[in-house]
């Protein structure tokens, strides 16, 4: 009598059957789906050696019960997507849960290349320049009244052009006099020093920094000889053509300020009433 070959699981002979062999040991087919068969995410029903088992992380479906949640259609060799383990194909993913193009309103597909800005987005292709027609890409672009231009566009129909070199204003400008200046176009005429965000004045309507305008036109304290601005309400003395800081504005000989109060001169000094008893 021959050696016997028998099911590992329920003992029956397995001569004259079909059988598997797992990890070199020999099942009937019975019980090596009761063993080791997936059970099918949407029957719940053991999937048979016989029939296809499709997985999807740790997850396993009949290929007839491979479908999407949407439209029903097999996903089968076709690309599909998850959105809460729910499976879709990609068409129906798209109209449910993919951005909408701001221009033609139509699905950007996954995996298709959008652009995006302040929350719309636009097909690569529909990201266009509102004047010229042309896609913007990665290119810098400005946007206004919710249409997109590419700066040369912009700068064409809407910049303004600054009144020194006469090129566009895209950024920082600043208006003075009811004309607009680049920041680094506005600047002293003195120094070349750039006026804005500074104090500054203008005389014959040339702008200058303050220490260039006190250098160039301000009258000289008397005694340090420094300029004399006047400028944001600063106070001085002014005497017979001649002037002085207030802080300047002292007795020659014992140094008390003498600002609102009686003096003496004597040549080109002043004197306290004191002082001035001794001459």
């Amino acid at each position: 009598m021959g050696e016997r070959y028998d099911c590992t699981e329920c003992q029956e002979s397995l001569y004259g059957h079909k059988y598997i062999l797992k990890e070199e040991k020999p099942y009937c087919i019975k019980c090596y789906e009761t063993l080791f068969s997936n059970t099918c995410e949407v029957c719940q029903k053991l999937i048979s050696c016989t029939s296809k088992d499709l997985s999807y992380k740790d997850r396993h479906w009949h290929s007839d019960c491979f479908l999407c949640n949407k439209c029903s259609r097999s996903l089968v060799d076709r690309p599909f997507a998850t959105k809460d383990e729910v499976l879709m194909c990609i068409e129906c993913y798209s109209n449910e849960y993919s951005a909408k193009c701001h221009a033609c309103l139509k699905t950007i597909m996954p995996g298709s290349k959008k652009m995006e800005h302040k929350g719309n987005s636009w097909h690569e292709s529909c990201f266009t320049c509102n004047r010229c027609q042309q896609p913007i890409g990665t290119r810098s672009f400005v946007q206004k009244d919710a249409n997109n231009y590419c700066l040369p566009c912009y700068e064409k129909q809407f910049a303004l052009q600054c009144v020194h070199c006469k090129k566009p204003i895209t950024t920082g400008g600043v208006n003075y006099r009811d004309q607009p200046w680049h920041k680094e176009c506005f600047v002293c005429i003195g120094c070349k020093q750039q006026l804005a965000g500074q104090r500054f004045t203008s005389r014959d309507d040339f702008a200058y920094c303050l220490d260039c305008f006190c250098n160039l036109f301000a009258k000289k304290c008397a005694y340090c000889t420094t300029p004399i601005s006047g400028l944001g309400g600063s106070k001085y003395i002014s005497f017979e053509q001649r002037q002085w800081h207030n802080d300047c504005f002292n007795c020659k000989r014992c140094c008390v300020s003498l600002v609102g109060r009686g003096f003496l001169t004597c040549k080109d000094d002043i004197l306290c009433p004191d002082c001035g008893k001794d001459i």
